[in-house]
């Protein structure tokens, strides 16, 4: 019994001595030239995406989706990667190309990134505009950024 105490105890230790190694780029890390890269790959590929939704490139738009992505909506309703498209092409509005105030990028590891921002956003039903908190995961596979997950918060009306 005197012995599970003491593996545990060395195992959180191991633990805790490699977890540093694995955070790239902290929430407060310093700001390199590698970072700074990556976060203008990050902007492109955010532009990008608007270029393409607003050529309707179901092709490229396709490509720029994880197959397992998912967003969970304001109200709470997630969609998949293929009913992301569609909204994109229906042009119904979503965070992806809505204006961004806020913005905040966090990389992670150097093929992973946090990207958080708000956003005002039409509620197409009641011709009203919100603001949302919102959150982007991007992984970097093959060279290439990828969406790999989103959330969207509506946030109280303003005063």
């Amino acid at each position: 019994m005197t012995r599970l105490p003491a593996l545990l105890t060395l195992l959180i230790a191991l633990l805790t001595a490699t977890l540093p190694a694995a955070v790239a780029h902290p929430l407060e890390g310093p700001r390199t030239p590698e970072i700074e890269a990556l976060e203008q790959e990050l902007l492109a590929f955010r532009k990008e995406l608007i270029e393409a939704t607003a050529a309707k490139d179901v092709v490229k738009l396709r490509t720029m989706y994880v197959d397992s992505y998912t967003h969970t909506h304001g109200s709470g309703k997630v969609d998949g990667k293929d009913a992301r498209i569609v909204s994109l092409l229906a042009g119904d509005p979503v965070i992806e190309n809505a204006p961004v105030e806020d913005l905040s990028i966090r990389t992670f590891n150097f093929d992973t990134a946090v990207v958080t921002g708000k956003s005002p956003i039409l509620n197409k039903a009641e011709n009203r505009m919100y603001d949302f908190r919102w959150i982007t995961v991007y992984v970097k596979a093959h060279g290439k950024w990828h969406l790999a997950a989103s959330q969207a918060t509506r946030l109280p009306p303003r005063p």
